[in-house]
């Protein structure tokens, strides 16, 4: 019997129903805009080309690529083996490996960077402070972590995507919020960017991205 908690089994479950869509859907956001790829390139050379890089919820495995073109030692872990399927197919030179963020299966120490590219959405405010509590416990002393997520205020619901008979809450929050609880988890914020909302694009809401030093 599974331990995990309900949240994590129905994000699960909802990527695994949709991945293949999903990842057709996607295709062309890669990287992301040509700011979310100077940060991504900025957080690559803060942590540089020696150390392990763990892209936590990874999805069809994109971002993961683009770090490693950057350079960066990167592998990707997902909940979702339906993601993980296409992330392998679509990068054969790349490792990716089921699991959660809550419980990385990482010795302590481990990592010299994590990136948590939009995959903390699904985790509830009040875990918050258990996922950064397990990221930092998997970064060496000086680590480096990029973390974007939606801005906004409280939970929204993605209803029957492609037609799929599933859903799933997420988070859209604040960068001050968030920095005060990764504050408090023994990070040190370095970077807090907001970028606008742009009506002609997918980002039809601020996306904000904080970088932080363990």
């Amino acid at each position: 019997m599974s331990t995990d908690p309900a949240f994590v089994t129905t994000t699960r479950d909802f990527y695994d129903t949709i991945a293949e869509d999903y990842a057709d859907r996607f295709r062309h956001l890669g990287a992301g805009t040509p700011l979310d790829r100077a940060l991504m390139g900025a957080f690559a050379e803060m942590v540089g080309p020696d150390g392990e890089v763990a892209d936590l919820g990874c999805g069809p495995g994109r971002v993961t690529a683009h770090l490693a073109s950057l350079g960066l030692r990167v592998f990707g872990v997902d909940l979702s083996a339906s993601m993980l399927a296409i992330a392998r197919r679509e990068n054969p030179g790349l490792r990716f490996e089921q699991g959660s963020m809550l419980a990385l299966d990482l010795p302590d120490g481990a990592l010299a960077g994590a990136v948590s590219w939009y995959s903390s959405i699904h985790t509830p405010w009040e875990r918050l402070p258990d996922l950064f509590a397990e990221i930092r416990r998997v970064l060496a002393p000086g680590g480096h972590l990029l973390l974007a997520f939606q801005v906004g205020d409280g939970p929204s619901r993605v209803d029957r995507p492609f037609g799929h008979e599933v859903s799933l809450d997420y988070e859209r929050r604040r960068p001050e919020p968030v920095a005060r609880l990764l504050e408090g988890a023994g990070f040190t914020v370095l970077s807090r960017t907001v970028r606008v909302q742009e009506e002609d694009t997918s980002a039809k809401v601020p996306q904000a991205c904080l970088i932080a030093r363990r």
